[in-house]
């Protein structure tokens, strides 16, 4: 959640074995609820997708022992997990099959294509409509229900309608045929409009009655029909008994609508809210076309006297400032107070687009996305509990929602970098991540590195008018810890709090104080700050790790007849170390070098290896 938007949890830890461990610590918290699941790496990035009738049931089964291949690879690639909730298992695989379509999972195979969900298809604009599947809705004046899955539903529709009400699924031209009907009307299939064995006004008769049957106003129809089972099986005819079971069967399925997809093509933005003494959450659904195809999270912190609609209304000139206007509608769950200044024609337009559903489809839409605000904002609190724990225990004026950590890594002053972890709402936010190369310290100066560092960083931030953190946080001690002061002397910096974890004794120096704070082992303030140690740590270490690797790559280039600068440099760019070349095809190398560099380069390779004993 980013300054207040919100950002996913990630269990990332760089260390499989931990992350496992982390992943089924999480399967717990999961919901025993329909949905879909995400899988995602190290990036973010989605590499599986499923759906489940019980979330937390269905990912427990990934972290079995099994010999299956998929599922070892999916679970190699994952780093954390996510959800989100849905009214059934199969609102959850219309879901699903957007999400997989708009992320392109790894990981997914089935429904990559473009092959969508089917529709059954009334025509309208004709003297006798006829009834069709179909995958595609188009504005041609016909009515479109579904989607249906599996595909099979939508055609039981079809032959439902047709026993019943004896509608044509042919393209046959009316009047057509002179003598004698097609076989569907000698099954009892259709009324035969094509020889005139039904009038116009009686055939639409029979397409009203499909129509309540289509849309779901189908009580007394579901009567007659249980009825008619009924005085079947009593008269042993269990064919037509079940033949009637299966026609009941069919459309209960169809009166369970799916919600999160829509055969008008609609573009509408569905937020659900929640909220506690402390925070508001927000959930946002993106239907674009008619399919929820994207989902976003937001959580505010907020102060007992703000009211829910002067919250929602804060919120919504944000999200409508940041072009979501795609969007025809936007359904809220409750009005948000009356916005105060602004244009007429800007409040009539932005008016226009909010709508309060009282009832239907869209009523439940926003149900679904306050179910899933309802969890962001439990997951949310759990995240938050850290960070007020650290505003009560260092006397902080507010709570420390954007955190920025600090490391520096050289191996004996070598190549030394410095790095810097952002943490938003207790939870990493990689994109946000910076690495360094230290430019004015020579040797293994931790301290000065790391005020050249900070320095750098708050110079560019004020420049650029970034936001500034809430609490900045240095790997080290005392020393660590004043060198950051140092480098904040600007009147703008001074009033960010600055403190420093230093490893030994996981003590925590402030400045004006003597001596450090050492926390409970089990406080959550310390595991969060450790958490962010770490995590600036590992940044550190393999940005340093790679500036190393390179310049011995460099080395061992230098001095070799027929590569200089330029071919040098193209070396660099297309192998990123010296395994690569070693693994390279001799054709490779040849290309880049020529043949006769490509063979003193392989010398120096060799000759390389054997000093180092590889």
């Amino acid at each position: 959640m980013k300054d207040n938007n919100s950002g996913k949890t990630n269990l990332s830890s760089g260390n499989p074995k931990t992350t496992a461990h982390a992943l089924k610590k999480k399967i717990s918290s999961l919901p025993r609820k329909p949905g879909i699941y995400f899988f995602k790496n190290n990036e973010g990035g989605v590499v599986y997708i499923g759906k489940a009738r019980s979330i937390r049931d269905r990912v427990k089964t990934y972290f079995q022992t099994t010999p299956d291949p998929k599922i070892k690879n999916i679970l190699s690639e994952t780093r954390d997990m996510d959800y989100i909730l849905t009214d059934s298992e199969k609102e959850a695989s219309f879901l699903e099959n957007n999400f997989i379509r708009r992320h392109l999972p790894k990981f997914n195979l089935k429904l990559k294509d473009d092959k969508s969900f089917p529709f059954v298809k009334l025509t309208l604009r004709e003297d006798y409509p006829g009834i069709y599947f179909t995958r595609k809705v188009k504005k041609d004046g016909a009515r479109y229900f579904g989607p249906f899955s599996p595909a099979l539903q939508a055609r039981k529709s079809i032959r439902l309608v047709t026993k019943t009400f004896k509608l044509r699924t042919c393209r046959e031209s009316i009047p057509g045929r002179r003598k004698r009907p097609c076989l569907e009307y000698d099954l009892q299939l259709c009324s035969a409009p094509c020889i005139g064995a039904i009038s116009q006004k009686e055939y639409g008769e029979s397409v009203k009655n499909a129509l309540l049957f289509l849309e779901g106003k189908t009580d007394k129809l579901l009567e007659n029909l249980k009825k008619k089972m009924k005085e079947a099986s009593e008269r042993m005819e269990f064919e037509k008994a079940a033949l009637w079971r299966d026609a009941i069967t069919t459309i209960e399925e169809i009166r369970t609508k799916p919600k999160l997809i829509s055969a008008k093509k609609e573009n509408l933005d569905i937020i659900g809210y929640a909220r506690s003494k402390t925070g508001a959450a927000f959930y946002v659904f993106n239907m674009r076309g008619g399919k929820v195809i994207e989902s976003k999270e937001f959580f505010r912190f907020v102060e007992a006297g703000n009211s829910d609609p002067d919250i929602l209304k804060y919120f919504l000139e944000e999200f409508l400032a940041k072009g979501t206007n795609d969007a025809r509608k936007v359904l809220l769950p409750f009005s948000p107070a009356q916005s105060k200044g602004g244009s007429r024609q800007t409040a009539t337009n932005r008016q226009k687009m909010l709508a309060v559903p009282a009832r239907g489809i869209y009523k439940k839409l926003v149900g679904i996305a306050s179910s899933n605000a309802a969890v962001l904002l439990e997951k949310a609190q759990q995240d938050i509990a850290p960070l007020e724990e650290i505003k009560g225990l260092f006397d902080l004026k507010r709570i420390p929602i954007r955190i920025e950590a600090f490391d520096i890594s050289n191996t004996g002053g070598d190549e030394s970098v410095g790095s810097m972890v952002v943490f938003q709402n207790g939870k990493p936010s990689r994109n946000e991540y910076r690495k360094f190369k230290i430019k004015t310290i020579d040797g293994p100066n931790d301290t000065a590195s790391l005020e050249e560092v900070i320095q750098r960083r708050y110079s560019r931030v004020l420049r650029e008018k970034q936001p500034l953190p809430d609490l900045i946080l240095v790997d080290g001690g005392k020393g660590q810890l004043n060198a950051a002061l140092t480098a904040l002397q600007d009147p703008a910096l001074k009033h960010i709090p600055v403190l420093s974890l230093a490893k030994r004794e996981e003590t925590i120096f402030q400045p004006g104080k003597k001596t450090g704070t050492n926390l409970d082992p089990t406080s959550l303030a310390l595991k969060l700050f450790q958490h962010m140690r770490d995590e600036a740590h590992r940044f550190a270490i393999t940005f340093h790790r790679i500036r190393r690797e390179k310049k011995s790559f460099s080395s061992m280039l230098d001095g070799i007849p027929g590569i200089g600068p330029v071919r040098k440099k193209t070396l660099l760019e297309r192998f990123k170390n010296i395994s690569a070349i070693q693994n390279a095809l001799p054709g490779q190398l040849e290309k880049i070098v020529g043949k006769k560099a490509a063979i003193k380069l392989r010398e120096r390779l060799v000759s390389g290896n054997s000093k180092t004993g590889a």
